[in-house]
């Protein structure tokens, strides 16, 4: 049969991981037994589900089950079950590459400490390569359901970044994974430990996982294997057991098989719903954001079970595109077992699990944030630093949870003026000024940009909180969310400033005067700036700078406009309002300026581009402006 042997190299990346693989996580080395059996167990039920519409696909062999055996001998450990297999080509490209969008950004967030680096390795999957921390070779012979016995592959790598691949006979279909032991991993050759290992990470696999007995021998004076198959596992759907029967450890390890992650999870909810629907949900947030979160069409989701019978992967149709990191399991006892993806999106059943499964992740991130327990406080910031920018979204998404959603939201703000988002919604409110009628915010494209924006003087003199926003869906945010707690948002960018109460008097009457004052500058700054504003006033936002630049009420602000610019889409050309103030020198100067009045009113336009994060059309043309400038004041 060799004669179709074939060496093909590993993708880069398998190489990197391989090594990272066996220095960084070998402290915990039992984990590979948890991933094969795992990915074992995935097999399987890929199997039930394409039998589902093919049901000659089970053969004579309709009993799923994942068998652990060893010979001492050879030194061998071997994990095998009957699932749906692998075709050379699928062999080649499960086991050779690494498919995950991310890759690159997971590859440079390493940092060569192997502590740091084992949850990243967690984080990104560890799957198969796991293999690796304890064998020096790893075989895997795998036939795909429905195709001959002469059709069976067989892959062979040491993990030094080749393999080799060729047609083999297998009986069965399915896959065995043969693991060639390292030096020093002889703990593995037994029974004992085997099962130890199996009850501890792995007691929740719905499927028989099946060892041969075991019996002393009084002349071998050791345990013996019999023909006799034992049940290692419970084999029992962990979701469907009563609360009270399952330990915190067991949910944990449950989440680790159903996720393919290496941490515990932050938080979880299981509750089984009654009613007009019945149905089971074991619901996860995890620690940490995986690589591929910000890939919105990359499959994320939980497992769909009928009745305890596995029918998909990452059903999108149960939880909605701002809920993507969440992980788990429902289990319908309602719905068709050959339901699929398409029935899924029409069904009114799905509707209402899809409700009830956002109803309760909301409910327990609302348990976190609003806990007076500290710890659990902390997991709530230990999930807004995760997740915070995607749940951001549901704002928009998510129209009859967007009240709900935006309690959970959190912002910088000027109160604590750093760039740590821990600012809620109703703290703002609570700290509200006498008279203060709306919750202000400034957008940017970064916090430093937001926190120093020139629009944000007067508030400042004042006292009055702004929220600091410079996530790019922010604008997207404030975009639908335009009240809360009966308080509208206002950008501090946009319209006129109407402070309303929090204005005295005397600063109205002021402001009216300087008006009256400047009324001739202002059109003499407007003729001068033409077509590049739409209005020229006398701004009452400034103390310090000269000059700013507001979108009207109505129009797209600026950071908006270069968001939609950098992602090739196209704003609509708007044209700023350019605010001055009468107090600076630069203004009052302008007032007697004759020779170089254009220069000087150009000046106050581009430098309040620039301080909004702007960019302009004719940078050069500023620089040589802003020299000459100088210079004639310099007396040269």
């Amino acid at each position: 049969m060799g004669a179709n042997k074939e060496t093909l190299g590993f993708q880069a990346e398998v190489k990197q991981l391989l090594n990272l693989m066996i220095h960084s996580l070998y402290s915990n080395k039992e984990i590979f037994l948890r991933e094969l059996i795992s990915n074992a167990s995935d097999a399987c039920d890929k199997l039930r589900f394409e039998a589902l519409n093919n049901p000659s696909l089970y053969g004579d062999d309709g009993e799923l089950k994942i068998r652990l055996s060893f010979d001492k001998e050879a030194r061998t450990l071997t994990v095998s079950d009957n699932g749906i297999g692998l075709t050379r080509d699928e062999a080649i490209e499960h086991l050779g590459t690494i498919a995950k969008s991310g890759t690159r950004e997971f590859f440079s967030a390493l940092t060569g400490d192997q502590a740091k680096d084992a949850h990243l390795i967690g984080q990104f999957g560890v799957g198969f390569y796991s293999s690796y921390i304890v064998a020096d070779k790893v075989t895997v012979i795998s036939r795909r359901a429905g195709v001959e016995a002469g059709q069976a592959v067989r892959w062979e790598s040491a993990g030094e970044g080749e393999f080799t691949v060729e047609m083999v006979d297998k009986a069965g279909r399915g896959t065995d994974v043969v693991l060639h032991l390292r030096e020093g991993e002889d703990e593995l050759l037994s029974g004992w430990k085997l099962r130890q290992i199996v009850r501890k990470y792995s007691d929740h696999i719905t499927l028989p996982i099946l060892m041969k007995q075991e019996k002393w021998d009084e002349e071998k004076k050791a345990q013996v294997a019999t023909d006799e198959d034992e049940t290692v596992n419970q084999a029992s759907a962990l979701w469907a057991r009563p609360k009270s029967e399952i330990s915190d450890e067991q949910y944990k390890e449950f989440y680790k098989h159903v996720a393919h992650d290496f941490e515990d999870p932050l938080a979880y909810v299981h509750a089984k719903v009654e009613g007009k629907q019945e149905y089971t949900q074991l619901l996860y947030v995890p620690q940490r954001a995986p690589f591929d979160l910000w890939d919105r069409n990359a499959r994320h989701g939980v497992k769909l079970y009928v009745r305890r019978v596995f029918i998909m992967d990452d059903a999108e149709q149960l939880m909605p595109l701002y809920l993507r990191f969440v992980r788990g399991v429902v289990d319908s006892n309602d719905l068709p077992l050959n339901v699929s993806r398409e029935i899924l999106q029409e069904s009114k059943d799905i509707e209402t699990i899809r409700g009830g499964c956002v109803k309760k992740v909301l409910s327990l991130l609302e348990g976190l944030a609003d806990s007076e327990d500290a710890a659990e406080k902390e997991k709530y910031a230990t999930f807004w630093k995760e997740f915070g920018r995607v749940l951001k979204e549901g704002v928009g998404e998510d129209f009859a949870n967007k009240e709900r959603i935006a309690k959970l939201l959190r912002f910088a703000s000027t109160h604590t003026d750093t760039p740590d988002e821990t600012v809620a919604l109703a703290d703002y409110v609570a700290r509200m000024k006498e008279g203060q009628e709306k919750i202000y915010f400034v957008t940017a494209e970064t916090f430093t940009a937001a926190r120093n924006s020139p629009h944000l003087e007067i508030f400042r003199k004042k006292g009055i909180e702004v929220l600091l926003l410079s996530d790019r869906v922010d604008e997207w945010v404030t975009g639908y969310l335009t009240e809360f707690d009966g308080k509208p948002l206002q950008s501090v960018a946009k319209g006129g400033l109407d402070l309303g109460q929090l204005e005295d008097e005397a600063e109205k009457k002021e402001a009216e005067q300087a008006a009256d004052e400047y009324k001739e500058l202002l059109e003499k700054v407007k003729a001068s700036l033409g077509e590049k504003v739409k209005d020229v006033r006398v701004t009452h936002r400034l103390t310090d700078s000269p000059s700013c630049i507001v979108a009207d009420e109505h129009d797209m602000g600026g950071n908006l406009a270069r968001i939609l610019k950098a992602a090739g889409q196209k704003a609509p050309e708007m044209k700023p309002i350019l605010e001055i103030n009468p107090k600076h020198p630069a203004v009052q100067r302008l007032k007697y300026e004759e020779a170089r009045f254009d220069d000087w009113a150009n000046l106050l336009l581009e430098q309040a581009t620039l301080a909004e994060g702007g960019t302009l059309d004719d940078p050069a043309g500023f620089v040589k402006r802003i020299n000459e400038l100088m210079l004639a004041l310099s007396g040269k």
